[in-house]
């Protein structure tokens, strides 16, 4: 298997099952094991995630075409793989089996997948790292992104804020995740009004800033608001798929009549990956499957912050938001935390180019246009 960064689990593709060839069609799943009999937990993975029924009454062909079969056991870990027609279902059903029954096991955590040829059929991200770049008109820079706060701010507030910011050269002003429909700045009077002041800004400067509000509502309401906003003037959309699903962000990013920019953000998601005996790698939850849903920006934690996030980790989301994956187009990692002028040589060179710097607190200590406009500098054209 190939080596991981350091710190880290591995980018989740084609590591997995590299002593072997593989079937093509089929999905598989490399699990770390810690504290229980690995292959005892083996046989309990292959069946909880597909039958999960006792295997002796299920039909022969059901037993040899539908359990899932243990490829290879080691001192610590084994390798799953499953048939395509148990992934049959759209994007809910391959997260079913990736961490179904067996995200109530303790000590099993995801470290690696390969998929399927044809990646299970989801489109992925609409835009990917050109479509964005040509939308921003920014064919090799890096991208800059902000949050607007803090919650509490009337709605006329945040406006000013979102203008300033557009105006200093921002590419993406978004609500933060914790905006929603509270009464000092409801949902619609908030888009309205941050839409309005980037477009007045974009207007005066050339530049393309988009707003990008926050689709923290509730869940019958997601496909409405998203379509308001975009009616409203925003030019792009955060999703929270640890809180309204994955498949919520994946039908928005599908909507061709809808058609604008997805963020995921990871509130919610951080309980899949921080104990690192237990859930899903950081790089498969925040690059693979964002990607999957089609993120065509993953917000995370940057490494230095105040999150815990090692260089390793975001080395994982880095590699998993741009791997090589047939026509499936790559997300951008939109790392944020611990953000400063100062530190733009080093992220440019540890992320590339093709990243989205999400700017927070530093950007409000002292003058918000000026520090805005230096870290728009620090960046080049």
């Amino acid at each position: 298997m190939s080596e991981a960064p350091a710190g880290a689990e591995g980018a989740g593709a084609e590591q997995v099952g590299a002593e072997h060839a593989g079937n093509p069609t089929r999905l598989y799943v490399r699990y770390r094991i810690t504290g229980r009999d690995v292959a005892e937990v083996a046989e309990a993975i292959r069946v909880e995630q597909t039958i999960e029924f006792p295997v002796e009454l299920a039909a022969p062909w059901i037993q040899d075409e539908v359990v899932g079969r243990v490829e290879s056991v080691g001192p610590d870990s084994v390798e799953v793989s499953y048939a395509p027609g148990v992934l049959e279902g759209g994007l809910t059903q391959v997260l079913n089996v990736l961490w179904g029954n067996v995200s109530i096991f303790e000590g099993v955590r995801i470290t690696e997948i390969r998929l399927p040829e044809g990646e299970v059929g989801l489109r992925g991200p609409r835009f990917g790292v050109a479509g964005i770049r040509e939308r921003f008109a920014a064919p090799s820079r890096a991208l800059l992104a902000t949050a607007l706060k803090p919650m509490g701010s009337s709605s006329a507030e945040l406006a000013a804020v979102a203008g300033a910011l557009a105006a200093a050269g921002i590419d993406v002003i978004k609500d933060d995740h914790s905006l929603g429909d509270q009464h000092w700045s409801t949902w619609h009077e908030r888009v309205a009004r941050c839409s309005e002041a980037v477009a007045e800004a974009n207007a005066r400067t050339g530049h393309r800033a988009v707003y990008m509000p926050s689709l923290n509502v509730p869940a019958p309401e997601i496909r409405e608001r998203a379509h308001a906003a975009k009616e409203l003037g925003a030019g792009a959309l955060m999703a929270l798929p640890g809180i309204t699903g994955f498949d919520a962000m994946r039908a928005l990013a599908d909507d061709d009549e809808l058609g604008l920019p997805m963020m995921s953000h990871p509130s919610m998601l951080g309980s899949l990956m921080v104990n690192r005996d237990q859930g899903i790698s950081h790089g498969l939850v925040l690059g693979l499957l964002n990607r999957l849903a089609g993120a065509d920006f993953a917000v995370f934690p940057n490494y230095g912050g105040r999150f815990g996030f090692s260089t390793g980790e975001c080395a994982e989301i880095r590699d998993a938001s741009a791997q090589q994956r047939g026509g499936l187009h790559s997300t951008i990692p939109s790392p944020g935390g611990g953000m400063t002028v100062e530190r733009v040589p080093e992220l440019l060179e540890f992320y590339g180019n093709d990243v989205a710097l999400l700017i927070g607190g530093a950007l409000h200590r002292g003058d918000l246009a000026t520090n805005a406009a230096r870290i728009r500098e620090a960046i080049g054209s």
